[in-house]
């Protein structure tokens, strides 16, 4: 089980680090992954899936849960400096605090489907074959939903047609 933390906890985090604003929170939702990871090993079951697929489909409920726990705590949800609480740990200067927070806002608007897509293609950097595998569905479909996501990202960001190459890495 120590192996297999080692192998996927950098990994998980960062995904749940993209998509939750606040450091605890992150480190205390990876360890709730790991730990369902422990408590669901004796009913776990290779369907031909990577296992990291199992834990970012764990990793996923926990951030939804998350979210569905701060949307009961108004008071949690309004705390002004939760956006950028992530980016010191990244050690990010101020002004990547700032675009790192309204990424992550203009991210938490897609699908749940289409934020993990592109967590796992640009942050953990697999190819539509492997962010296939892991959800499930086709490299078309992937791909599909990866180009949705980025075009829903771009006018969500206000970024111009022109610029748009920008999304998917190309200068």
């Amino acid at each position: 089980m120590a192996a297999l933390y080692r192998r996927h906890v950098d990994a998980i985090a960062r995904y749940i680090a993209y998509r939750v604003p606040d450091d605890a929170a992150v480190e205390d939702l990876t360890a709730e992954v790991f730990l369902r990871m422990v408590e669901g090993l004796p009913g776990y079951r290779d369907t031909g899936a990577p296992f990291e697929a199992w834990l970012y489909r764990i990793a996923a409920a926990r951030v939804a849960d998350y979210f569905r726990q701060q949307a009961r705590s108004a008071a949690d949800a309004l705390d002004e400096g939760s956006a950028a609480d992530v980016a010191p740990a990244l050690e990010l200067d101020l002004a990547q605090q700032e675009e790192f927070a309204t990424l992550r806002a203009a991210l938490q608007q897609l699908t749940d489907e289409q934020q993990t897509i592109l967590v796992l293609r640009f942050v953990e950097r697999k190819s539509h074959e492997e962010v296939a595998r892991i959800l499930g569905k086709s490299e078309r479909a992937v791909a599909v939903a990866q180009h949705r996501a980025l075009k829903k990202l771009a006018e969500l960001l206000g970024t111009s047609k022109q610029d748009r190459h920008y999304l998917r890495g190309r200068s």
